[in-house]
């Protein structure tokens, strides 16, 4: 499935732990509400120096990295590599 976010920068190739899929799969949640929060620069459970880094790297071309608990309060991170080639969605244990 292809799906078009309007994001502030560009993702790259979009994709996600086996792990975490399962888990999502398990669940019935979706990861794009995430995606989406991620690509509009809303940085989500980061501290504020978190959020003021990723605000200077968006700027400066730095890798990203959101943090967001899904609705069984479980962790997830995104992260969007510096070249913006990828993105990466995965549980912070598996980092």
């Amino acid at each position: 499935m292809r799906v078009v976010i309007d994001a502030k920068f560009t993702f790259g190739q979009v994709v996600a732990t086996a792990t975490l899929v399962r888990h999502c799969e398990e669940k019935n949640f979706s990861l794009l509400p995430y995606l989406i929060r991620h690509g509009n620069c809303d940085w989500g459970d980061v501290c504020k120096d978190d959020k003021i880094a990723n605000d200077e790297a968006l700027k400066e071309g730095l890798r990203l990295l959101s943090a967001y608990e899904l609705p069984d309060k479980t962790k997830i991170w995104i992260i969007t590599e510096a070249d913006r080639s990828a993105t990466t969605v995965l549980f912070p244990e598996n980092y």
